[in-house]
């Protein structure tokens, strides 16, 4: 209860902040007023197009984050236990990692054009090196003493990938979840905004030829709710998880 109280306190000074800010800049095109944000955000919600987006962008984030982890940990789990592989691929990983997000863009647009793909794409590009290098650190940091007892005690291979190496990943399927989820969501709305054909960051986009700063903004804090609303969902979901593997 304490803890929500300080995040409603939280959110109610970040808000005074703000108009305090537009009122005393009087710069529209930048920080426009709470009043006019809040006007754009009664007159998007209800329209049909705004529930589109959202299920476009969110079947987006859902399709990224899956296609992130059914490669990325299978992978980090193989390079885990294994170095040599795991020293052939480091450098195309680290490629991967360093190639900005523009490229992949340009690369997306020449192969597919404008469409669903390219951000499903591009977002899987960006995650997928966290994912698999957290994977691997996992797999690196198991207790040692676990594997020699399972062998000790001839425990089955399933069990151990299950029980052992799947149980002592868990924490590290929770970072890889908590550190990817916010980021999903931001490049999503990037790739949309570039060659995307539905969703918010392509309603973001039609604010922008508009000229229509606060319907950018109202469309930016109801980004910022869903992606957090997901978080959350996620961490609980997690969390269920958690507690039953332990049991």
């Amino acid at each position: 209860m304490i803890k929500l109280q300080r995040t409603l306190l939280g959110i109610i000074l970040f808000l005074m902040i703000w108009q305090v800010l537009a009122v005393c800049l009087d710069a529209r095109t930048i920080i426009p007023d709470l009043g006019a944000i809040y006007n754009e955000l009664t007159v998007i919600i209800a329209k049909k197009t705004f529930l589109a987006a959202v299920v476009s962008t969110m079947g987006k984030v859902i399709a990224a984050l899956l296609l992130t982890l059914l490669i990325g940990l299978p992978l980090g789990f193989l390079l885990g236990i294994n170095n040599r592989i795991f020293d052939m691929f480091r450098p195309i990983i680290m490629v991967i990692q360093a190639v900005p997000v523009i490229s992949w863009l340009t690369l997306v647009i020449f192969a597919w054009g404008i469409g669903y793909r390219g951000p499903i794409f591009i977002t899987f590009l960006s995650l997928f090196p966290i994912a698999l290098l957290t994977t691997v650190s996992g797999v690196r940091n198991l207790d040692k003493n676990l594997l020699e007892m399972a062998s000790l005690y001839r425990v089955p291979s399933w069990r151990v990938i299950t029980d052992i190496y799947l149980g002592s990943l868990l924490p590290f399927i929770a970072a890889i979840l908590d550190v990817t989820l916010g980021q999903a969501w931001k490049v999503i709305l990037v790739s949309e905004y570039l060659c995307g054909n539905s969703g918010l960051g392509v309603l973001i986009l039609a604010a922008r030829y508009e000229v229509n700063p606060p319907k950018v903004w109202a469309l930016t804090f109801l980004a910022v709710l869903l992606g957090l609303i997901t978080e959350r969902l996620v961490k609980l979901f997690l969390g269920k998880v958690a507690k039953r593997w332990a049991i």
